[in-house]
């Protein structure tokens, strides 16, 4: 099974952080307009509540015609007042489920390159408000900034951005021809860049919402927090922000960390370039060559033939026709795990951490506990007592922790001792919670997804269920603590569990727990980990 189909499945599944009613204050009337003034002009948001919002702003210009598989351009300027009420369309992706029939998602287009801000009503320039970014997840093939809400966040005083950037082949693409085009320009990692102009935008224009453009958060889930740590170890992001969070991101090579853009560097993870990737997809649409007349002809071809319906072969078993994140050597130089292990990531305060049970397979496969363990080879025994102390855990959720610690668990505590290592603060958290109502859907612990509700401090209940007052009390918790670190680099405040500075010897960590409450406490995932670890550079070794 597709390793990004797994993701899209899941996160459909499980969760997304949803648009909350706000309750009504005396002033301002809700509905009231509200403006700011960018460097493009000037935008009319409203006010709900307590809360303003702008939607729909455009970040750069529309990456389409010759601008597609170019870096964004600089946004359009215009007269009067521009709507900002609604939002802009999501970025072209293909329409769940992936595969199905042709076309793209409704509300996707090409031209997408749009943010969103909440702000507290009360907030004008120079209120130097923190800001946090969220950079949405979704497998780097669909997924929107719309999808989630910053009203919680503006209601503790922070101001929260949210953007689209470019997805899967309009994305992430490599060509010959590309290579060779624009030569003083980065390539392949288009939404890359876009995710690096929402943050140039942000430096120049949040001043006149309000918000401070030296007290910048970014933070992002599972594609999202993979990008994090792109953004964390590119020369291209430097001092656009000052503090980062990873959900569910990783942080080692081998899982959506960047393939090699062409033949001559490919590595053990990604044998095969994105540049051949670049020339298959090509083929399976009849263009021949790999010269400019071929790049004009893919560049002709429509939106909906781009997308492809989200297909990653050249048919059943074909050859690879979508690359994900490309190694370009100007915008990504290296991967994280390198990076974090010489220390030349930028050194800002970070929260990392993952859920209990992201997935149940997909990463590691098996189909029994004897050929998983065998995965450890000389570690088996060593596996076995961890996974499977008493002989009595279960094949499907030994399988849902092997996937679980190898591709987040085990790569967010490498990177929390790896910045603590290189003199930047780390806080390391598990999440463990689910909702009473999701407790039969999740048997073996949170899934991939599952925290965003709460981090945005608006969880929702199961097919229009009420919300469990465990569920809203997990969620203030963590949008407080999200909230705290975006003011300060430290998610520490009153009435919050003591959530202490990543230290390697004391392994101690903050968990979310399935009660619903916070606890910290030496990692319970220790030896799972442990053994993860040594797995991981036995195979790096050979």
């Amino acid at each position: 099974m597709r390793l990004t189909a797994i993701i899209v499945a899941l996160l459909f599944t499980s969760a997304r952080a949803q648009e909350t009613k706000v309750s009504k204050p005396e002033q301002p009337a809700p509905g009231a307009a509200t403006t700011a003034r960018t460097e493009s002009g000037v935008v009319r948001g409203v006010t709900e509540g307590d809360v303003s919002i702008f939607k729909g702003i455009p970040y750069a210009a529309a990456p389409v015609g010759v601008n597609r598989w170019r870096p964004p351009q600089p946004p359009p300027s215009w007269e009067g007042e521009r709507d900002a009420s609604k939002f802009g369309s999501d970025c072209a992706q293909a329409g769940f489920a992936r595969g199905g029939a042709g076309g793209i998602a409704p509300n996707s287009s090409e031209d997408c390159l749009f943010l969103n801000v909440w702000r507290p009503a009360t907030a004008g320039p120079g209120a130097k408000l923190p800001v946090i970014v969220w950079i949405h997840g979704g497998a780097f093939v669909f997924g929107s900034g719309s999808r989630s809400s910053g009203v919680e966040f503006a209601k503790q005083g922070v101001m929260l951005v949210t953007f689209n950037y470019r997805l899967g082949r309009l994305g992430f693409f490599a060509f010959p021809a590309l290579s060779l085009e624009h030569p003083d320009e980065p390539k392949g990692n288009y939404g890359y860049m876009d995710q690096i102009a929402a943050l140039r935008w942000i430096r120049e224009n949040i001043a006149a919402f309000g918000g401070d453009p030296n007290n910048v958060t970014i933070f992002g889930e599972s594609a999202g927090g993979v990008s994090v740590h792109t953004l964390l170890s590119s020369p291209l992001s430097r001092g656009l922000f000052h503090k980062a969070i990873s959900q569910s991101g990783g942080g080692r090579d081998g899982v959506l960390t960047g393939r090699p853009i062409s033949k001559d560097n490919a590595d053990r993870h990604y044998p095969v370039s994105a540049e051949t990737i670049g020339v298959n997809f090509a083929k399976k649409h009849g263009i021949e060559g790999v010269d400019a007349a071929a790049l004009a002809k893919l560049r002709a071809l429509d939106v909906a033939d781009i997308v492809d319906r989200g297909q990653e072969t050249a048919g059943p078993g074909g050859p690879p026709t979508y690359s994900g994140p490309i190694l370009d050597g100007r915008l990504a130089v290296e991967t994280a795990e390198s990076a974090y292990e010489a220390g030349r990531q930028a050194k800002v305060p970070l929260i990392i951490g993952s859920n209990s049970a992201e997935v149940p397979a997909g990463f590691v496969n098996a189909r029994s506990k004897e050929e998983l363990l065998s995965l450890f080879g000389s570690l088996k025994d060593q596996a076995n007592a961890a996974y499977n102390p008493d002989g009595a855990t279960e094949f499907a959720e030994m399988l849902t922790m092997v996937n679980t610690d190898k591709v987040w668990a085990e790569p967010a505590r490498f990177t929390a001792r790896a910045f603590v290592t290189h003199g930047a603060p780390a806080y390391l958290y598990l999440f463990s919670y689910v909702s009473p109502s999701m407790r039969q859907r999740m048997r073996y612990g949170a899934a991939h997804g599952s925290e965003i509700p709460y981090v945005f401090g608006a969880p929702y209940g199961r097919n229009g269920a009420d919300v469990e007052p465990k569920d809203q009390g997990v969620a203030r918790m963590m949008n407080t603590y999200w909230a705290n670190f975006a003011k300060t680099g430290d998610p520490n405040g009153k009435g919050l569990p003591e959530w202490p500075v990543y230290n390697p010897q004391k392994d101690e960590i903050l968990e979310f727990r399935a009660d619903g409450w916070a606890v910290t406490a030496p990692d319970p995932r220790k030896a799972r980990l442990d053994v993860t670890e040594q797995s991981a550079k036995a195979a790096k070794s050979r």
